[in-house]
């Protein structure tokens, strides 16, 4: 076996968990090799560098050897190489700590609780000590 099309590669080195979701990252772009967008069925070979798009980041994989079948996680090492530049996992990061007030996927909509937090938090002038009022009791002349 000296090629094998890039989208049973893939699904089968686990980057996508099926061939259908590994087409349609073909189709919208998102998988390159050398900078050029290529198509589900684009045959490659053993030392190609497949760039993977997963927003905000792009993963760069090289090929150790070639296969067309799902393997176990273990043995995935032997067949892909992870060549990600550092800087692209800094931009994960930085997505990361910055998505501190976004919701987590999956949570659904906010509870009344959680709006009224989050409105309190982003606010200006919120929780600077001086939101809340004095009662000094009657002034002078009332009762």
């Amino acid at each position: 076996m000296n090629e094998v099309r890039i989208d049973k590669w893939m699904w089968a080195v686990r980057i996508f968990k099926s061939r259908t979701i590994a087409v349609e990252a073909c189709k919208k772009n998102r998988v390159m090799i050398g900078g050029v967008n290529v198509k589900a069925s684009r045959m490659i070979k053993v030392g190609d560098v497949i760039q993977v798009r997963k927003p905000p980041i792009t993963f760069s994989f090289k090929v150790l050897a070639l296969t067309e079948r799902r393997m176990g996680a273990k043995l995935v090492p032997d067949y892909m190489e992870n060549v990600t530049t550092p800087d692209q996992y800094e931009i994960l990061e930085m997505n990361r700590i910055s998505g501190f007030v976004d919701r987590a996927r999956g949570m659904g909509r906010p509870t009344k609780k959680d709006r009224r937090e989050l409105e309190q938090f982003t606010e200006p002038g919120a929780g600077d000590g001086f939101d809340f009022e004095f009662d000094f009791g009657p002034e002078e002349g009332e009762e």
